[in-house]
């Protein structure tokens, strides 16, 4: 009997020291909205509004850098791609005077068979077209530093927008967008087709 009432009291102490059972966790997170994309995932707010947004940001990366930076870094993105699209199919069938000495099937190893030159003349033309149509503010902390700055505006056939209402601009954004996406995913396919087969594309 003396036992019993040990460990009782003993099971009371502890119980004493024991913190007390709060909703708290369960009330913050039924009080969070979740993402419609990504159901299990939280919404993030700072994506609501912008042309093409489904709510897509899995790892944050909205709560992490500024939103015009990761706008302008997709669509520039999804532009480069498109171009990447159409020159790795063409390089199978069509071949520059200059390269007419290089016959390689296989696009992924194109790169290699022209040359270091050939490649550098790209990065360095890329980089000198960044910094002309940026006016030299290329980094995160000067590319926005002009508030009315919009992602992906480099002042490129603007007059083709100029009797076109707010609702067809946005309609013309949302297109480049979805094709500039499908792209990505294309060319990263493609990529890894000749990768992995070790035949060419078509």
């Amino acid at each position: 009997m003396m036992k019993i009432a040990t460990i009782a009291a003993l099971v009371g102490s502890a119980a004493a020291f024991a913190p007390a059972p709060t909703g708290k966790a369960v009330t913050s997170l039924n009080a969070q909205e979740m993402s419609k994309s990504v159901p299990f995932l939280i919404h993030q707010p700072k994506t609501d509004g912008l042309i093409g947004s489904v709510g897509f940001d899995p790892l944050g990366l909205s709560d992490m850098w500024d939103i015009k930076w990761l706008q302008e870094a997709e669509i520039k993105h999804g532009r480069v791609s498109m171009l990447a699209t159409v020159g790795f199919v063409a390089t199978q069938f069509v071949t520059f005077p200059m390269f007419a000495g290089i016959q390689e099937q296989d696009s992924n190893m194109v790169p290699s068979a022209i040359g270091m030159s050939a490649m550098m003349q790209i990065i360095v033309f890329a980089g000198a077209e960044e910094w002309r149509t940026n006016q030299g503010k290329i980094t995160m902390d000067t590319m926005f530093a002009d508030e009315d700055r919009v992602p992906g505006d480099i002042g490129f056939a603007k007059d083709r927008l100029k009797n076109k209402s707010e609702e067809d601009i946005n309609k013309l954004k949302l297109q480049e967008l979805k094709n500039g996406r499908l792209a990505m995913l294309a060319i990263g396919g493609m990529i890894h087709h000749n990768f992995v087969t070790g035949v060419p594309l078509l």
